[in-house]
């Protein structure tokens, strides 16, 4: 496991996570896509959700992702690879991170998301 992953999702929270991605990709601009964009959208506090590939290298250009998260109390989870990432996004190439901005119609699965997250991590 690279040293920037904080927890292991389950089955059942992958499965969410994918879901809300699914909901959102479809909407242009509400998924910024790419470390720099996301990284951008978390310091802005824009990001409602940020989702990071366990499989980036070198591992620390996506090592700063999770304490800025932490920091600004912005919920993230992992995906296995950049290329599912980059599908799940709605994307042809691969993606090292995204985030999900601002979005009332997947703010509850968002929430609820984030609390199964603060139990795991305990």
């Amino acid at each position: 496991m690279a040293d920037y992953i904080k927890y292991k999702l389950t089955p059942e929270l992958r499965e969410k996570q994918k879901q809300i991605i699914q909901k959102v990709k479809a909407k242009k601009g509400k998924i910024k896509v790419g470390i720099n964009e996301v990284t951008k959208a978390i310091e802005r506090g824009e990001a409602d959700l940020v989702v990071i590939a366990e499989d980036v290298q070198p591992q620390e250009i996506v090592m700063h992702l999770p304490v800025l998260c932490e920091e600004k109390n912005i919920p993230y989870g992992y995906i296995e690879t950049k290329k599912s990432l980059g599908e799940e996004a709605g994307i042809k190439v691969g993606a090292s991170a995204i985030a999900i901005i601002k979005d009332n119609e997947v703010k509850k699965d968002i929430e609820e998301f984030a609390k199964k997250i603060k139990e795991l991590k305990r």
